[in-house]
């Protein structure tokens, strides 16, 4: 993880949406209709909307899965489609939690977290190291030689946590992170995610429908239709409506 000397010198956007959009279907569908977004290193941000208001697609675009069709979306101030190397941004600046986990099956939960780390110049020895540590920090290291199919919901997604991590990302993108487990997991997937993001002072953007969880975040935004539609302060969103 990066020191606190890192952690503290990072000011500034490290994302900015200017008249973002997104269309599909030759521009029958729009997903996005003009974000306009600004995200501070070290924010912690929920993104929240009925299904189909484009916040997943948003999510992609920043961790450089898809591109917008127009306006701008800049990563410390480069254009993400203009960016020399796509996937070497997303194995260097990004880590990735989904919802369905992404676990490889054949695979114990230590060579998952190490899959990440393959490629990245580091010896099976370092791999190794750094799997156990992460897996420590989620406290998974005593499931590290199971395979995911002998795991619970909220270990499958401890391990995908601890892959997220692996090389050290900026910034942690979260696609829907409790919507596969039961209340009281994701409880503690949340508090996990938040302990994390709060000791290395990572960018965490997180999708979710759940209010209770966007709750955790400094700022929820709110997509309807492909557009931003609010900005609320945690403390302002007890008495609204679950989207």
């Amino acid at each position: 993880m990066k020191s606190d000397t890192e952690a503290a010198s990072q000011s500034g956007p490290i994302y900015e949406a200017k008249g973002l959009k997104k269309e599909f279907d030759d521009g029958r569908v729009a997903a996005l209709r003009g974000i306009d977004l600004r995200v501070n290193a070290g924010d912690f941000v929920s993104i929240v909307g009925p299904s189909g208001c484009g916040k997943t697609t948003f999510l992609n675009m920043l961790g450089s899965l898809d591109f917008p069709s127009s306006g701008q979306l800049l990563f410390k101030g480069t254009h993400i489609p203009d960016l020399p190397d796509p996937a070497d941004y997303r194995a260097r600046d990004i880590g990735f939690i989904f919802q369905s986990f992404h676990l490889l099956p054949t695979f114990t939960v230590e060579e998952n977290v190490q899959i990440p780390m393959i490629g990245q110049g580091k010896s099976r020895s370092e791999r190794k190291e750094r799997a156990l540590f992460l897996l420590e920090a989620v406290g998974l290291s005593h499931r590290r030689d199971h395979l995911p199919s002998k795991l619970s919901g909220g270990e499958r997604q401890r391990a995908a946590i601890a892959r997220s991590l692996v090389n050290d990302p900026d910034v942690l993108l979260a696609d829907e992170p409790t919507g596969n487990l039961d209340s009281k997991t994701a409880v503690h997937i949340t508090e996990l995610l938040c302990q994390l993001q709060a000791e290395h002072r990572m960018t965490m953007i997180l999708v979710t429908h759940d209010l209770g969880v966007a709750r955790h975040a400094a700022r929820i935004i709110r997509i309807k239709d492909g557009q931003i539609i609010a900005e609320n302060d945690p403390a302002d969103t007890a008495s609204t409506p679950q989207a």
